[in-house]
């Protein structure tokens, strides 16, 4: 494993890794997640009364991929993001892969805001922003790894597995490893984003080559 080979990749889950493992050993995650996690009722709200000061709303997309709510969930999150990251960082190259992670966050926080506008429960975790590495990662080498049902192309089939099988294994972890509960709409707000954004993406390199 060089990390030179994908900068971008290597760097994003080091630093997650390192963040998140911090607030887990030493026991910060409830202020962490209410100081850093995204909660939507904060979104039009004038003031929050909170017993921890409270990170700028807009800025809260990006410091929840830095805390988890359990090992197991942070695992399985860096072990996906560096799987489906290596190979999309290899098409889109760095900058890309930063752009894809980035809006993937901010989209899967929109997705959790249009899905429940009023809650105060903070999200947390890397899995939105991860979506669309693996919803970006899903369209350009789908084709080859799966097979066409009836009409339906190979690449739909094997986009419409992988979101599914992932969506399910989040579930299951949500399930086991700690009491934080699923944001099945933050899942889906950032794989379609990935989805949206990586042929442009992809484009956008080899233009600039």
């Amino acid at each position: 494993m060089n990390w030179r080979d994908a900068p971008a990749t290597y760097g994003v889950a080091a630093l997650t890794l390192i963040a998140s493992a911090v607030v887990l050993l030493l026991g910060w995650l409830p202020q962490a997640a209410l100081a850093g996690g995204f909660i939507p009722a904060r979104i039009g709200a004038e003031g929050v009364v909170a017993p921890v000061a409270l990170l700028p709303v807009w800025l809260t997309p990006l410091s929840t991929t830095l805390v988890h709510g359990g090992l197991l969930h942070l695992g399985f999150n860096l072990l996906m993001l560096v799987y489906a990251g290596r190979q999309a960082e290899h098409a889109l190259g760095t900058p890309g892969m930063l752009m894809l992670y980035l809006a993937g966050a901010y989209a899967s926080v929109a997705g959790q805001w249009l899905a429940s506008p009023e809650s105060t429960v903070p999200m947390i975790g890397a899995s939105g922003a991860i979506s669309a590495v693996i919803g970006a990662y899903a369209l350009l080498f789908g084709e080859r790894r799966a097979k066409a049902l009836g009409p339906v192309p190979a690449g739909v089939v094997h986009v419409a597995w992988l979101a599914a099988g992932w969506i399910v294994v989040q579930l299951l972890i949500g399930a086991t490893d700690g009491d934080q509960p699923v944001a099945i709409a933050a899942h889906i707000g950032g794989f379609l984003a990935g989805l949206a954004l990586a042929r442009p993406l992809l484009l956008w390199r080899w233009r600039g080559a």
